[in-house]
């Protein structure tokens, strides 16, 4: 079993250079560290990153180091010790991070993978793969642009599902870029080969025009979208500014309908604000054949995920671990999301550190996606641990 002698945290930076949470644990059975993500485009739902700041957290968590050393943690279920001991202490990317180190202490004491500490697997081969989804083009709130004039994406991500094993369709994406990259350059007259927070290309194009665009891609890898619709929507309407027009729900509705229908869109998140549960239903009832997928509605959240399968409004769902700070709930989330046929997506966030375990979390609650953009190195440390799981597998 695992004893902690002693827990620590510092401040480290992340994929956008802003200030993350590392948490390191000195054991019985060696050293660990770990670090936690961090999203721009958060839902209204999230729990708190931090409980006042990150600077409070790290002196709290220091604080109660002593607290850990009564208990011993053996199994992925004894990760509610540690939750017990800082509920109310400290935020969630600080639960996060320390739970991630204790996986990695528990792993290494019982001389096995951290996804099979995460699964209960006795047997040393995963039982499935996910297929992986990459961020070829972003807008929305994950990019910038300095001259005002430029416009941006209104949708969030335009996402490339190959299906391939992770192996090959990491290869697949990242030439699948390179190749959107001189398309974007014949067709935006504004294209600088700039990146955005999660390393996609940024444009001026709006989303038909992209979607025209990697309709070049096709038919060999499905295309999906990340809509963030939470983040253009306010007053009942969904402001669009690329171009500048305004759409009432319903004709969010029929917009989306025609978009799914003109380029055989396969996966399509967040199409609707995080609170309409009923506009969600609505496309999924249009659209049973397509991954219509929770993020801002379900935010990582049993109670949110118990009212969309009430509602009948989603067949796939978002894991952000750091949404709910939490990965006794993460457990709860993908068992209820299993028991009613809805597709779990592990997903990185836009402000990334280079922790790889997100990639055991997926493997060991049987993942159906893994979004985790195309390149990068805080995004490639992920999908690289993904591809050792699968090599170790052969």
């Amino acid at each position: 079993m695992v004893s902690i002698k002693e827990v620590n945290a510092v401040t480290i930076l992340d994929s956008r250079g802003e200030k993350t949470i590392k948490v390191s644990i000195k054991t019985n059975t060696g050293d660990f560290s770990a670090s936690a993500p961090q999203g721009k485009s958060i839902g209204k739902y999230e729990v708190k990153t931090y409980k006042k700041d990150i600077e409070e957290d790290i002196k709290q968590i220091k604080n109660m180091s002593d607290y850990f050393a009564d208990e011993k943690y053996n199994d992925f279920d004894d990760l509610r010790k540690a939750e017990d001991i800082l509920a109310g202490h400290v935020g969630g990317n600080t639960i996060i991070a320390l739970e991630y180190a204790i996986l990695k202490a528990i792993a290494k004491e019982q001389k096995k993978q951290v996804w099979q500490i995460v699964s209960d697997n006795i047997n040393t081969r995963p039982k499935k793969f996910p297929r992986l989804v990459g961020n070829v083009v972003g807008g929305g709130k994950h990019s910038t642009t300095q001259d005002s004039e430029i416009r941006k994406p209104d949708f969030q991500e335009f996402l490339l599902i190959p299906l391939e094993k992770p192996i090959k369709a990491f290869e697949t994406n990242k030439k699948a870029k390179e190749k959107t990259k001189i398309l974007l350059i014949e067709n935006d007259k504004n294209f600088k080969s700039e990146t955005n927070d999660e390393n996609a290309w940024k444009t001026s194009l709006n989303e038909r025009e992209i979607l025209d665009v990697l309709s070049y891609l096709k038919p060999n890898i499905p295309l999906g979208l990340d809509i963030a619709s939470s983040g253009f929507f306010s007053r009942k309407k969904y402001h669009y500014l690329n171009p500048k027009l305004d759409r009432t729900i319903g004709e969010q509705l029929v917009y989306l309908s025609s978009l799914i229908e003109k380029f055989d869109i396969l996966y399509i998140e967040d199409p609707f604000e995080e609170n309409d549960f009923e506009g969600f239903a609505k496309l999924l009832k249009k659209f049973p054949n397509r991954l219509i997928v929770g993020d801002d509605l379900t935010v990582t959240n049993s109670q949110r995920l118990e009212k969309a399968i009430e509602n009948k409004s989603i067949n796939a769902i978002i894991i952000k671990p750091n949404q709910c700070g939490s990965l006794i709930e993460v457990k709860k989330v993908c068992g209820l999301a299993k028991k009613n046929n809805i597709k779990l997506v592990f997903s990185h966030r836009s402000g990334e550190t280079e922790e790889s375990i997100l990639a055991d979390l997926a493997i060991g609650f049987e993942a159906d996606f893994f979004k985790c953009g195309i390149n990068g190195k805080e995004r490639e440390a992920k999908l690289k641990r993904l591809a050792d799981i699968e090599k170790e597998a052969k």
